[in-house]
């Protein structure tokens, strides 16, 4: 990933829940900053174990640094940042950014209607992201921005995002809901009323919460803010097909993952969207397979059959000898770890298998969690020299 992380002006990771992305993608910004670069690492739902591993006590909607000591500083002209998605506060920037006073923009943030899509809506999420993205991008204030998408069941939901935002700004209702006459209020009863059920409109008269009255305001407020919305997601997607924001796919080496990872390799060509490589995260390291199988259970045999003595003549049970039997479950551990390795290895072959992939790394099983900017440091090494330190 070198000439990823020392030429992109965006690196995207992406890949299914549970990964390793959001440690991939703080590395990937790591790896920036010792390369000399100003690199931003957005994220969207880290751990808390993840901003105490870069030294900070949490992350924010705002850039925080991450102090670097000497042995991670590299050449000691980078820096690394960090933040985190306040998907609430980039909505509520959007509508200000959109609507034709601060008057307006106020009354639709504080609109109940507004605050239940801006928050439960298919997509925000991940729209959101790449909105914030945008932002960064416009500012200019980092070499690399390296974002983390959300951890969302298909890693095809963040490319899927702005389709669906503007596909429901397009929709038939939204459509009707904002004409003339009925983003004034005149009407807006018998539209709503029409489709809506009788829970809803019992709900509305019970609770007091003027359902159709605050849906008027919405779309009355809502009214010309359409074409901005629309542009800006097609702004999203042509800053994205730029040659310098890449993807990094992120996958572990199990069958699902890979079958993710894959169709989103396929996605991206399809999309017109460049490919920076595939990390497969905890992959097991390769054992020398002398002696072969066959051989190793040969030798695990006679040391069990070593082990075991007859009883004695008064009837007491067999013993074993324990430095044989332990040294037979070595073996045995062995050529189980063997196996799943070059299984794995097996597993990433196939899954993969007619895709383009730029890059290839493998980022070994660690002995625990990343918890400090050490673990983080030897992710780093081995995404920009594909060998584990």
């Amino acid at each position: 990933m070198a000439g990823a992380v020392r030429d992109a002006h965006i690196l995207v990771a992406t890949g299914s829940g549970g990964v390793g992305k959001t440690t991939s993608a703080a590395a990937l910004g790591l790896a920036a900053a010792q390369q000399g670069r100003r690199a931003l690492v957005l994220t969207i739902d880290p751990a808390r174990r993840l901003a105490q591993a870069m030294g900070l006590e949490g992350l924010d909607d705002e850039p925080t640094e991450v102090p670097l000591d000497a042995a991670h500083r590299g050449d000691g002209t980078g820096e690394l940042w960090a933040m985190m998605l306040d998907m609430q506060t980039t909505f509520d920037r959007l509508i200000h950014r959109h609507a034709s006073s601060p008057e307006e923009a106020a009354a639709i943030t504080s609109n109940r209607i507004y605050r239940q899509l801006s928050s439960t809506l298919s997509g925000t999420q991940e729209y959101m992201a790449m909105e914030r993205l945008h932002e960064l991008h416009e500012e200019g204030a980092f070499d690399l921005l390296v974002i983390d998408t959300p951890p969302t069941r298909s890693a095809l939901d963040f490319l899927d995002a702005p389709r669906r935002m503007t596909s429901f700004l397009e929709g038939r209702l939204l459509k009707l809901l904002l004409k003339p006459g009925v983003a004034a209020g005149r009407g807006i009863g018998k539209v709503v009323g029409a489709g809506a059920t009788a829970f809803m409109r019992v709900a509305g008269r019970v609770t007091g919460m003027e359902l159709l009255q605050d849906l008027a305001d919405f779309f009355r407020d809502f009214e010309g803010m359409y074409d901005g919305f629309k542009q800006r997601a097609e702004e999203v997607l042509t800053l994205l097909r730029d040659p310098s924001s890449q993807f990094v796919v992120v996958t572990s080496a199990e069958p699902p993952p890979l079958r993710e990872a894959r169709f989103f390799l396929e996605r991206l060509e399809q999309e017109g969207l460049h490919a920076a490589g595939v990390v497969v995260n905890r992959v097991r390291p390769e054992v020398p397979r002398d002696p072969t199988d066959a051989g190793l259970e040969r030798a695990v045999q006679e040391l069990e059959a070593e082990a075991g003595v007859l009883g004695d003549a008064d009837g007491r049970p067999p013993t074993a000898r324990s430095d044989e039997l332990a040294m037979a479950g070595a073996l045995r551990l062995l050529g189980d770890v063997r196996n799943l390795a070059a299984r794995q290895r097996r597993d990433v072959a196939a899954g993969l298998f007619g895709v383009e992939v730029p890059a290839l790394v493998e980022v070994p099983l660690l002995g625990g969690d990343v918890h400090d900017l050490q673990g983080l440091d030897a992710i780093a090494r081995t995404l920009m020299t594909g060998r584990a330190r």
